[in-house]
């Protein structure tokens, strides 16, 4: 599969998300971290260009420069929800780490440090978190609560997708996050 940890990950392409890049991180050998690429798969199934990564920091830059927009899936582990729950994050909501070495960079830090340096890189990054029961199991299978909210997150990227940003009028995140689990 393209994009799997023991390859590279995929190629950046721009789809035609007006200007936007949908990026789904994870690694597809460790149980609930695999959501990105089981929801970058099911939303090439639907038409949307999307690129997979198991890539994190600066590594990410290649996949990300030249977007105006950026809606990023992934897991997350906050304690704070049960294993399922969709999280919709932007910038504001993620606590940037100050005086990291750069070996330790996420998302939004090498996005600055992108910025810093004039590379072309969105302005507008959304996140779609589901809440991981297990991202630490190598080969373990990805567990029923995450596994259960793919469809939802699938159809979040689709209606963020659609919509050409906070500037549209439109709420296309309505519905998106918080969410419980979605039960079967």
């Amino acid at each position: 599969m393209a994009g799997s940890a023991a390859t590279e990950p995929d190629k950046p392409v721009t789809a035609s998300l007006g200007g936007g890049r949908v990026l789904c991180l994870g690694n597809e050998l460790v149980a609930d971290d695999a959501l990105g690429a089981v929801v970058a798969a099911r939303l090439r199934q639907a038409g949307v260009e999307a690129v997979f990564s198991p890539e994190a920091g600066l590594n990410l830059l290649d996949s990300v420069e030249g977007a105006a927009r950026l809606i990023v899936v992934d897991t997350i582990l906050t304690g704070a929800a049960p294993p399922g729950t969709i999280h919709l994050l932007g910038a504001g909501d993620i606590q940037m780490v100050t005086g990291a070495p750069l070996h330790h960079l996420g998302l939004f830090e090498a996005l600055a440090l992108a910025r810093e340096v004039g590379l072309a890189v969105p302005s507008e990054v959304v996140i779609i978190a589901v809440e991981a029961a297990d991202c630490t199991t190598v080969g373990g299978a990805m567990t029923p609560a995450v596994e259960a909210a793919i469809p939802a997150v699938v159809d979040c990227v689709l209606r963020l997708v659609a919509s050409s940003g906070p500037a549209d009028g439109q709420s296309p995140a309505a519905g998106c996050g918080p969410q419980g689990p979605a039960r079967e």
